[in-house]
């Protein structure tokens, strides 16, 4: 699956879904009808993002998950949320410090089927040069020539030394990365 220029998301992309492991049906993503986006909670209230620059490549066959291969690139230059404050705060050293650390990266190298059309890939996500395993889970829609993923990972943003100056009280320290894509071929 290849994603380009999606929302931020974690990952600019093009997509190609395999039927089998040896032929694959290529999908093309729907960059205006796809977004790559995070939630987390500000206080009282939850600030919304989305990444606007990201790629990924995703060979997922529906009858085979065990052979899905992913790698998602995400830039997280191109996060925004909407509100100037945080916007010019995020590309910051104690954020993503985009001036270090320009690419933010997701692989997995096999899915679960969880149930009917829902699967999860385990995998690991890397920012800021820190390594840590997480979990996508995602359902998957075929409808003709259509496909749609929706999914949802939980990340702590301490664990990758994301705003490690402010409390949880200010900012929690659960993020939640939303995906949501659409394809055809």
């Amino acid at each position: 699956m290849l994603l380009k220029n999606s929302l931020p998301a974690l990952v600019l992309l093009s997509v190609a879904w395999s039927a089998t492991p040896v032929a694959a049906d290529v999908w093309t993503v729907d960059a205006d009808q796809s977004r790559l986006g995070f939630e987390v909670k500000q206080g009282t209230s939850t600030v919304k993002g989305f990444f606007a620059t990201w790629q990924a490549r995703i060979d997922f066959d529906p009858a085979a998950p065990e052979t899905a291969a992913i790698t998602a690139i995400i830039r997280p230059a191109s996060a925004s949320t909407g509100n100037p404050q945080f916007d010019g705060t995020l590309p910051a050293k104690d954020w993503f410090d985009v001036n270090a650390f320009p690419e933010a990266e997701f692989t997995a190298n096999s899915a679960t089927l969880v149930e009917g059309n829902s699967y999860r890939a385990s995998g690991t996500l890397t920012v800021k040069g820190v390594s840590q395993p997480v979990d996508l889970d995602f359902s998957l829609e075929i409808d003709g020539d259509t496909a749609r993923a929706r999914g949802t990972a939980t990340v702590n943003r301490l664990a990758y030394k994301l705003g490690s100056g402010v409390g949880t009280d200010t900012v929690g320290d659960a993020v939640t990365v939303t995906l949501d894509l659409s394809a055809s071929r």
